[in-house]
């Protein structure tokens, strides 16, 4: 039994003496010091003691790294031009661990006195490419930083390759660096070679009838070789929303002859998507909505959506039908029917409208012509839910068949959460005299909005609305032919089209003009969570007696799976007759 105890006994001490050197190992605690910031991060990077600042190091090895760190932060700092740095280092122990202290000092950097760059003068007579050899050009007379060269010379590589010269090759590529002048040269030369053109276009993987998605390809066969048009082709196959995958491959290890065929891989997608369930908007209320979209009805790529949606405040059922026709410029028939029942505190309208219309891309935008058939009844003037024989609210019944002409174009850098981007939309309507119309009017709306990245966590949205509208009895319009203000999408502070000009009982009835602007600025917490400070001015009016009205207030935003969420709470400003807070909520991308 006892010489059990004493075996134990000597195994503990046996561990605990293999365990005492690793306790006495220690780390390092580097401290550089001399140059700015990026710098330092070079330097750091390039040191081995940097490895050692989480781990435990014995003083054979500090010592031995010690002794290799100003060699390794000299040669740190030669890609950044400089060349003639000194060092000098500082070891000391504290406590366990160890200090190592660097004064650094970089010296005059090396500057690029001469740029040479050779290149065929069929490729420098590109636009693309010209830029990109005037970027390596304006590396004159700046520090010879490396990252910054080849990264200029990187760029003009890949516009020769974006344009078409897929054979093209560097074949000369110099920095010749004098240390004793501090001065370097930039020689460089490329064999762009012929410029590739066009061949056919291979679709592999479509389940619709051959040559229906020509529509899609942007370039003719023969044209110049661009990369913008690959991606071209990729975005709108992409967004006609009939495929789940799509792959636009050149075929350029197959080129001949200068010509080069394209591949074009798909799978198709879903074919019915049904959508549906629960929302809420404080323009709509509380509701459900439902959806059948069939994404394709037949192999010619016919489309057929519909739509049902029951809110506190809004009742609609919709059916839309397009017909997509060949040509490069996506153009498409449009067939539609609309019921829409509306109940807003100062408006209710029960309507039924027809449309036929062309949509196709016209130099850039989406261009929309089209007429529309638009027949019901209305009252205007309402306040809350009085009934209808109140004195002061105006019912009407009209029946209007006016034309409709539209042009929307937007561009964004990520359509999820945009930093850089903008959306314009401009349309007009006009009856044509009275012919099956109760009234002649013409109408001219734009909406712009415009999205700017301040840093990493800010942004600056502006947004605007305008419309002007000639008629010779307005009282025959009915709400959504006439302008209001107030809302979450127009003055916040406000309810829902509870601005514009009142009649004779002071009840608002809508307007002939409006005009609305808004400024908010958004910072993020998180990449998900964020507020909003915002300010809103504009109203409907009649004439030239225009008096805005302001809102403003603070949001909460929210990046969500299902998009963005946005809710505000608005109060007017300055205002005498109205008081209080309103809340918006609003669910949907930012254009």
């Amino acid at each position: 039994m006892r010489r059990h105890r004493r075996l134990s006994l000597s195994r503990r001490l046996l561990l605990l003496s293999l365990l005492l050197p690793g306790l006495a190992r220690a780390g390092v605690q580097l401290v550089v010091d001399g140059v700015d910031d990026r710098l330092k991060a070079a330097v750091t990077s390039g040191l081995e003691l940097s490895q050692y600042a989480a781990r435990d190091v014995s003083d054979a090895q500090i010592r031995r790294l010690y002794a290799r760190a100003p060699d390794q932060a000299k040669a740190a700092l030669e890609p950044y031009g400089y060349y003639d740095a000194t060092v000098e280092s500082d070891l000391q122990q504290v406590g366990r661990d160890w200090r190592v202290t660097l004064h650094v000092k970089p010296g005059e950097p090396v500057r690029i006195t001469s740029v040479d760059v050779r290149l065929d003068a069929d490729a420098l007579a590109l636009p693309a490419v010209r830029r990109a050899e005037r970027a390596i050009e304006r590396l004159k007379g700046q520090p010879l930083d490396h990252g910054a060269y080849e990264a200029a010379r990187d760029g003009l590589a890949r516009q020769l390759t974006a344009n078409g010269f897929l054979d093209a090759r560097l074949v000369t590529r110099r920095v010749e660096v004098n240390r004793g002048n501090r001065s370097a040269e930039v020689r460089l030369a490329w064999q762009a070679g012929r410029r590739f053109r066009f061949g056919r276009v291979h679709f592999e993987g479509s389940q619709f009838r051959p040559g229906f998605l020509d529509r899609y390809v942007p370039f003719k066969r023969g044209d110049y070789f661009l990369q913008d048009d690959l991606l071209q082709l990729q975005q709108a196959l992409t967004g006609a929303d009939y495929f789940a995958v799509v792959n636009v491959l050149p075929e350029v290890d197959e080129a001949r002859d200068g010509v080069v065929d394209v591949k074009v891989e798909l799978a198709p997608a879903r074919r019915s998507i049904y959508t549906g369930g629960p929302f809420i908007g404080t323009d709509t209320g509380f509701g459900v909505r439902g959806g059948l979209e069939r994404r394709w009805v037949n192999d010619r790529g016919h489309k057929w959506k519909n739509e049902i949606v029951l809110a506190q405040r809004l009742k609609m059922v919709s059916s839309l039908y397009s017909i997509p026709m060949p040509g490069d410029d996506q153009r498409s028939f449009n067939f539609g029917a609309n019921y829409r029942a509306a109940n807003t505190d100062t408006s209710d309208s029960h309507t039924l409208e027809l449309v036929a219309n062309e949509t196709r891309l016209w130099h850039g935008w989406t261009r929309t012509l089209g007429l529309h058939a638009l027949s019901g009844t209305f009252t205007v003037g309402k306040k809350g839910g009085e009934p209808d024989n109140t004195l002061g609210i105006e019912h009407g019944r009209s029946t209007l068949l006016y034309a409709e002409a539209s042009l929307a174009r937007k561009q964004a850098d990520n359509p999820s959460f945009v930093r850089k981007g903008w959306s314009i939309n401009v349309t007009a309507r006009s009856t044509a005299g009275t012919l099956l119309s109760d009234a002649r009017f013409s109408q001219l709306l734009a909406d712009a909005k415009w999205i700017h990245a301040l840093g990493r966590r800010d942004r600056l949205i502006l947004r605007g609305s305008a419309g002007m509208t000639w008629t010779s009895d307005f009282g025959a319009l009915p709400p959504q032919l006439r302008f209001f203000a107030g809302g979450d999408r127009s003055v916040r502070g406000y309810s829902y089209q509870s601005i514009g000009p009142r009649n004779s009982y002071d009840r608002v009835v809508g307007g002939r003009n409006l005009l609305v602007g808004s400024s908010e600025v958004e910072h993020y917490f998180t990449r998900n969570w964020g507020m909003a400070a915002f300010v809103d001015a504009g109203n409907a009016f009649d004439g030239t007696d225009y008096r805005p009205k302001i809102g403003a207030g603070l949001g909460v935003r929210w990046l969500s799976p299902v998009g963005m969420i946005r809710v505000d709470l608005g109060t007017p400003v300055h205002s005498k007759d109205e008081h209080g807070i309103q809340l918006h909520i609003v669910i949907g991308p930012d254009l």
